[in-house]
């Protein structure tokens, strides 16, 4: 009708043929019902018009494509990785080379002056006890170690650019759509370019992606929690002549801090999370047992370090939510 029949006569390449091709070609496809009518996608135009291109043509560009601008990525990400995996490695080394007596006595420390609760106190030394009676206590802290540098990393970026979505509708507006996409992709999907873009064996491969998952809840609460705080409280601040970085510091992140600490707790979990999904990319931990256990059918490997998780990730919630309630029990005394 439109006069391109001669354009799509013209021999092109059109490369291997595909199963569905060659059994046509042999006479061994089933025949399609007459009453069927296929959308007009690439493939069916392409049994038209041999010029349009097939779904596997623009699958290639699209691989193509990303490998051609592979080294210049490269290029951009290497030095400003490197640091993570420095962190990711020195952390590493540092929790499956230190005698446990020494590791467990400087977390029960720190989860004391975190929260100020026994109860909390005693659970994370049973957690930790269990870990070291089943021989899990390396790759438990290896877990950690790597949950740790991420959820220290995520709270480094996620807090700042939370403040500045606070403060700027433009850049809120221009950032969720971002947000929105790093909560919905499979968590499979972060490891796929990446795969490609450093290589396996290397620590920021997993952390980069464990970052780019978990970082999502602390900048959304943090940019809700300053954006919830009382606008005549912020006005009293204008009243007694206060600068906008001296409002930001001593009104509107301490109000805000609930929320921060919320996100906080939700980033520590995701980075959990990833953190297993990873092992499939060599990030060290109990991941690498749950992995063991789904390849070599080792049904006992595989329950025994998901019990571990479960318990790890136990540990980080009430440890981090005891730490949010004395947060708030301070703010209500004062």
């Amino acid at each position: 009708m439109v006069g391109l029949r001669a354009w799509c006569d013209t021999d092109a390449s059109t490369g291997p043929m595909s199963m569905a091709q060659l059994l046509a070609k042999t006479g061994n496809s089933a025949p399609e019902p007459s009453y069927t009518f296929a959308f007009p996608s690439l493939d069916e135009l392409n049994k038209a018009c041999g010029q349009i291109a097939q779904t596997r043509d623009v699958i290639k560009g699209l691989e193509d494509g990303f490998l051609a601008i592979r080294p210049a990525l490269r290029t951009v990400l290497d030095p400003i990785t490197q640091p993570l995996s420095w962190m990711l490695d020195g952390t590493l080394y540092l929790f499956t080379t230190a005698p446990w007596f020494l590791i467990m006595a400087v977390m029960l420390i720190a989860v004391w002056y975190a929260t100020y609760s026994l109860s909390v106190v005693i659970f994370n030394a049973f957690c930790l006890s269990f870990f070291a009676f089943v021989d899990h206590f390396e790759p438990a802290m290896q877990t950690f170690a790597v949950i740790l540098v991420c959820t220290i990393i995520s709270a480094l970026l996620g807090v700042p650019i939370g403040i500045a979505m606070s403060k700027y509708n433009r850049l809120q507006r221009a950032i969720i759509p971002v947000l929105d996409l790093l909560q919905t992709l499979p968590t499979f999907v972060y490891l796929i370019p990446l795969i490609f873009l450093f290589p396996i064996g290397e620590s920021r491969l997993y952390g980069i992606a464990i970052v780019l998952y978990a970082i999502v809840p602390v900048i959304r609460l943090t940019d809700l929690g300053v954006r919830l705080v009382d606008k005549d409280v912020v006005e009293a601040g204008n009243a007694f002549g206060m600068s906008p970085a001296q409002k930001l510091g001593k009104v509107e992140l301490p109000l805000a801090l609930p929320n921060i600490m919320a996100g906080l707790n939700q980033t520590i979990m995701m980075s959990l999370a990833m953190v297993v999904i990873a092992s499939m990319v060599t990030a060290p931990g109990l991941g690498v047992l749950v992995l063991r256990g789904i390849r070599n059918l080792e049904l006992g490997v595989g329950l025994m370090a998901g019990v571990c998780i479960v318990l790890l990730a136990v540990m980080l919630d009430r440890t981090s939510k005891a730490a949010l309630s004395r947060i708030d029990r301070t703010k209500t005394e004062m």
